[in-house]
């Protein structure tokens, strides 16, 4: 049996950000999205009890940290990639909320590649708590390094 990576559970200090009706609005501008529900404050706390932000809206996030907050994952950024990105809200978040955020590695795993050799894969969670105190959504990322630089297809 292989032994745990031992980068799984390095987490971050928290952030704290607060969700801004006017950072809202343009950051639904600058992905043209023009839903109501980001822009016209009546509209939203008829339909969804005030404005929420679009779902991407937590990567903002990176905005309010000192960027020596970051998580040391140990990989050449040079054989990087970004694998994917998930969010599950599991409470509403609407302008006026304060969140804390906190990220940490929850896994790290090898697979085998074919143009770039093995893969490692490093799995981050952030947890989003609103000013109660509530689990508001999850983020998780996951990066992924080759083993060497991928090879050119001829």
């Amino acid at each position: 049996m292989a032994e745990k990576d031992p980068r799984i559970g390095r987490t971050t200090q928290p952030v704290t950000m607060r969700v801004e009706f006017g950072k809202i609005r343009e950051f639904a501008a600058a992905i043209k999205d023009d839903n109501p529900i980001y822009f016209d404050e009546d509209y939203a706390r008829r339909e969804a009890g005030g404005v929420m932000p679009p779902p991407t809206f937590t990567m903002t996030q990176a905005f309010w940290d000192s960027h020596s907050n970051r998580i040391e994952l140990g990989m050449d950024l040079r054989r990087v990639l970004h694998g994917g990105q998930e969010f599950e809200y599991v409470q509403p978040v609407h302008a006026g909320d304060t969140l804390t955020a906190r990220s940490s590695i929850t896994d790290v795993f090898k697979k085998p590649g074919k143009r770039g050799g093995e893969m490692t894969f490093a799995v981050l969670e952030t947890q989003f708590s609103n000013q109660r105190g509530e689990i508001v959504l999850y983020s998780r990322s996951t990066i992924i390094e080759t083993a060497k630089p991928v090879e050119k297809k001829d």
